[in-house]
């Protein structure tokens, strides 16, 4: 039996997660050990995706918390050392880009773990993000690289990681197209989610909404940015409704006045969202507004145009679709584009991400490699 760590800590890996420990658990030939860094702590952040998307309780909660990157990298690479040696996996599985992601990446490599690193490949080019850090790192130490498009495998290729056709060795890294895991979850919990959220009831039924998310923190941490961005986003509530949940530390960080001119249009606030929460509110909303890349790509899930306030996106193919338009801290810009799909909403939306059944192509890789 193939003893695998599915490490998470952050809202975007508990979905991802969700998929593949739901595989392992059904599979006679693995044993899984689910570990939480502790990264995302607030109940609205961790505990209630635990829940709704039917996670089993972690077998080690890491409590890590919040911290400077640096000093919370190295807490979780010191507490998930200890688990290692107990354990003693084959295998750890881990997701995207955060400090997680990275400590449990390094790690494994040291104490000679095989890692597979899901949502591999992707590249914002932007150095000062230290999700891009995270991820080259991470790509460039694992055994399997699950790839969500062909546009991450291409980025690999570019930088001579990995090997197509794959050859399933340490020395030889697996590289494949495996789809997006995200889809695997988005289809399954939109089949569930049909009536219009609750939260909007204040709102008018006839109007198409905004649906808006901030968190990265060179938006959050640039006063001048983040007024920018939400002095547009003012300007768009004063025809359109806008719906945002507030990540908490966006919340800490929005002028007086600025939330005061929010408050005044058509701006709905709300505490962060469940999984089940957020694909209520993409499958009625007329745009996306985010700075997250999981939420672009659940937005081009359901067919949403995105309205992305930075200057790159890891998901360049979204982008080129033209469904998704890049804004950087251009307020002005951001209303003119979002008030476009508001009007016109974009109908192109090609297959870009496999057909929902990636956990299961991950599984049959993993198992190769044996």
């Amino acid at each position: 039996m193939i003893k695998v760590i599915n490490l998470v800590g952050a809202r975007p890996q508990f979905i991802k997660a969700s998929a593949l420990s739901k595989a392992f658990r059904a599979s006679s030939e693995f044993d899984e050990i689910l570990v939480h860094s502790g990264q995302h702590y607030d109940v609205k952040m961790s505990d209630v995706f635990f829940k709704e998307l039917g996670i089993p309780e972690p077998k080690y909660n890491l409590n890590i918390g919040s911290d400077s990157h640096g000093a919370q990298t190295g807490a979780i690479m010191s507490a998930l050392e200890r688990v290692f040696e107990t354990e003693k996996p084959d295998v750890l599985v881990v997701y995207g880009d955060t400090n997680t992601t990275l400590a449990g990446a390094l790690v494994a490599s040291k104490l000679g773990v095989r890692i597979a690193h899901v949502e591999a490949g992707l590249r914002s080019y932007n150095y000062s993000m230290p999700e891009e850090i995270n991820r080259k790192l991470t790509d460039a130490l694992s055994s399997w690289l699950f790839c969500p498009s062909d546009d991450s495998i291409a980025n690999l290729m570019k930088e001579g990681i990995g090997k197509l056709p794959a050859q399933y060795s340490p020395s030889h890294p697996c590289v494949l197209n495996t789809g997006d895991i995200m889809l695997d979850v988005a289809m399954e919990m939109g089949e569930q989610v049909n009536d219009r959220p609750a939260e909007l009831k204040t709102l008018p039924s006839n109007k198409p909404y905004a649906l808006l998310t901030l968190h990265r923190n060179f938006n959050t941490d640039d006063i001048s940015r983040l007024r920018s961005i939400l002095t547009g986003v003012a300007q768009l509530a004063e025809d359109y409704p806008v719906v945002f949940p507030v990540h908490p530390r966006t919340a800490s960080k929005i002028p007086s006045d600025i939330m005061e001119l929010l408050q005044e249009e058509s701006c709905l606030f709300l505490a962060p969202l469940s999984y089940r929460g957020i694909v209520g509110m993409l499958k009625h909303a007329g745009v996306v507004i985010t700075d997250s890349g999981g939420l672009q790509k659940e937005a081009y899930y359901f067919k949403k145009g995105v309205v992305i306030p930075r200057a790159e996106s890891e998901w360049e193919e979204i982008v080129a679709t033209g469904s998704a338009i890049l804004t950087d801290a251009n307020g002005q810009k951001l209303n003119e584009v979002a008030r476009e799909f508001l009007s016109n909403p974009p109908t192109k939306f090609p297959e870009l991400y496999g057909d929902g059944r990636s956990a299961a192509r991950m599984l049959n890789a993993i198992l190769k490699g044996f």
